[in-house]
């Protein structure tokens, strides 16, 4: 069945019809829509359009629809043109001349910017319910690594030490971040396009008000026009999308370094690796690697409604069919990528001595060295200098700072005294760091009960009932 046809006196040619149809990927959101259009009659029969008879006919048989649909005893006929023409067709074959009743007041212009912004809505939630619990299996890593030191990085080189507890916390607050970046999508977007029509409303009485409220949105959109050409919220839910696997490519990196041979940092849980066909000694971190690499395909589902968006004249285009299939691939593979990051985390070994022999082997106490110099009278840039000497000197004698004698530190400054090997010590280093937003147990006991309120009071995102 067509929702349209009657000026038309050929039928469709196969491929036209074909390459116009959405069915194959829009009948994902059929819940949505039938959600929609109960409301819609809802509305219709309150405001005496239809009868409330013809409203209770109608509601009762796209409940069936529903049901059917979701236990799998009706099938979705592929040569439909949209949901929405399947839907309808169901209805009226059900319910004859009431079923008919369904669309009048509106188009599928705005019926189908509803359905796709009802199932974004939904996925906005679902995917910040994922996020929180990642952060609660981060939460409980940082609770537990407050004295795992491990050296810290910047250009992959080693830097100064810090704990792992420090490390983690810095994902936590990129994904606390990306709640937020949800939670605003989410309230930006949570406005109801049903009853614009096709772009200029229509002369139908309706109450927008009531299917906003049936649909649990804040309230109607303002404009008509914009209602059905809209979708900046995909562009901004693609974007948040594209940020969270940006953060979760990062973290998989640094898995992956930390597994390898030549770290031993953590080693991946059996689950969560793979073996080689040929080598039998190999145990493979492919979760991490796929993850990494699954990143350019949310980019690029958000990169492709950015041009199909971008010289669209208002107000509905065919175009913006192309919002859905990229859409809904980057939405199932960015909660995928969350769900088996988080248990991937979750079942990983940490090596703590590991960690802790790598931060002392890499002269990450060299900035601790030269601030006790300045804490005795030492300028800063002298002692940098003096450090500098000390480093050179451990590199060519094959040794760590921690390593060399009384006489050879006095060798190049007599200032040093017994005091600086308690000074350069891993834990030293780290404990005196306690200044908010650094390794030191304080500062990271301060930051753990500030992460607990903060899982406490921010309640996962829910559709407003």
């Amino acid at each position: 069945m067509k929702l349209w046809g009657g000026r038309f006196t050929k039928e469709t040619n196969q491929l036209v019809h074909n390459f116009n149809a959405s069915i194959s990927f829009d009948q994902k959101f059929f819940k949505q829509d039938i959600d929609g259009s109960i409301a819609h009659v809802t509305m219709l029969s309150k405001q005496g359009i239809i009868s409330d008879d013809e409203k209770a006919v109608i509601i009762s048989a796209l409940n069936d629809i529903k049901t059917e649909l979701l236990e799998g005893t009706l099938q979705i006929d592929s040569s439909s043109e949209d949901i929405h023409s399947f839907v309808e067709a169901q209805l009226i074959a059900r319910t004859g001349d009431a079923g008919k009743k369904l669309h009048t007041g509106r188009s599928r212009n705005d019926q189908v910017a509803l359905d796709m912004k009802l199932y974004t809505r939904d996925e906005v939630v679902e995917v910040d319910h994922l996020l929180k619990h990642l952060l609660g299996t981060l939460l409980d890593m940082m609770e537990k690594n407050t004295e795992t030191y491990m050296p810290g990085f910047t250009h992959l080189q080693k830097a100064q030490p810090l704990t792992l507890a420090h490390h983690v916390g810095a994902y936590f607050e990129m994904f606390k971040r990306d709640r937020s970046r949800l939670k605003d999508i989410y309230n930006r977007m949570n406005y109801c396009p049903l009853g614009s029509g096709a772009l200029a409303g229509t002369t139908y009485p309706l109450d927008r008000d009531m299917t906003a409220s049936l649909l649990h949105f804040y309230g109607p959109t303002l404009n008509s026009m914009d209602s059905v050409a809209d979708r900046d919220y995909i562009i901004e839910f693609l974007s948040a999308l594209s940020t969270i696997m940006m953060h979760l490519s990062r973290f998989s990196e640094e898995i992956i370094i930390w597994n390898s041979n030549e770290y031993q940092f953590i080693e991946l849980d059996d689950a969560y690796s793979t073996g080689s066909s040929i080598m039998p000694q190999k145990k493979n971190p492919d979760i991490a690697e796929l993850v990494r690499g699954k990143t350019g395909r949310v980019y690029g589902a958000l990169m492709s409604i950015l041009t199909t968006m971008k010289s669209l004249p208002l107000a509905y285009n065919k175009d913006m069919q192309e919002d859905k299939e990229l859409t809904f691939d980057a939405i199932d593979t960015v909660k995928g990528c969350i769900s088996l990051f988080d248990g991937m985390i979750a079942t990983m070994k940490i090596n703590p001595d590991r960690m802790a022999k790598s931060a002392m082997n890499g002269f990450t106490n060299a900035t601790d060295a030269a601030d006790y110099l300045v804490k005795h009278g030492v300028p800063f840039r002298d002692a940098h200098g003096i450090i500098g000497q000390l480093v050179l000197y451990c590199i060519d004698h094959n040794k760590a700072l921690d390593d060399m004698s009384l006489d050879e530190f006095k060798a190049i400054c007599p200032v040093f005294e017994n005091d600086i090997y308690d000074a350069i010590s891993l834990k030293t280093c780290v404990e005196q760091r306690n200044t908010i937003g650094a390794p030191g147990t304080k500062a990271m006991a301060n930051v753990i009960a500030i992460n607990k309120k903060y899982m406490e009071e921010n309640d996962c995102l829910s559709v407003e009932s």
